[in-house]
């Protein structure tokens, strides 16, 4: 069923990472903010991949989302979703701490957190669906 509270963390999983990174930049160097869209069409691989996996992570959300009859494969979907997102943290605090600092005036953006934010609500999703799996299986035991 939609209607459970799992189904509105991953509602603002896919809202988090396909939404709300349109609006806060990841970092701002020379005057110039980067966002979402810039990352995408940047030439270097590692901000394009950055770039997509918010879009993979908000993907996976929506299919975990839909998938509410299995509930072991939509546990599945979020531990890959998890992990998709905590390689993006690593990459977005590697770009982030090799950036220079001095020579030009770079700012981070709270866009480089929204993976924390993401993770936060998956690992809640998957608390919820692990209990409505225990309710099952307490129901299955009394008939």
């Amino acid at each position: 069923m939609i209607q459970r509270i799992q189904s509105i963390y991953l509602f603002f999983v896919g809202v988090l990472s396909g939404g709300l990174v349109f609006v806060f930049h990841f970092w701002k160097q020379n005057d110039k903010s980067l966002g979402i869209l810039d990352l995408v069409r940047s030439n270097n691989l590692l901000e394009n991949g950055i770039g997509i996996s918010f879009f993979v992570v908000a993907l996976l959300a929506i299919i975990s989302l839909l998938s509410y009859k299995n509930r072991k494969t939509q546990k599945r979907i979020n531990y890959v979703s998890i992990l998709i997102n905590l390689i993006l943290l690593g990459l977005l605090f590697f770009i982030l701490l090799n950036m220079s600092g001095e020579t030009s005036v770079s700012e981070k953006g709270i866009g480089s957190f929204l993976p924390f934010g993401s993770i936060v609500l998956l690992l809640l999703a998957n608390h919820a669906i692990q209990k409505d799996e225990n309710l099952v299986k307490s129901v299955d035991r009394l008939r």
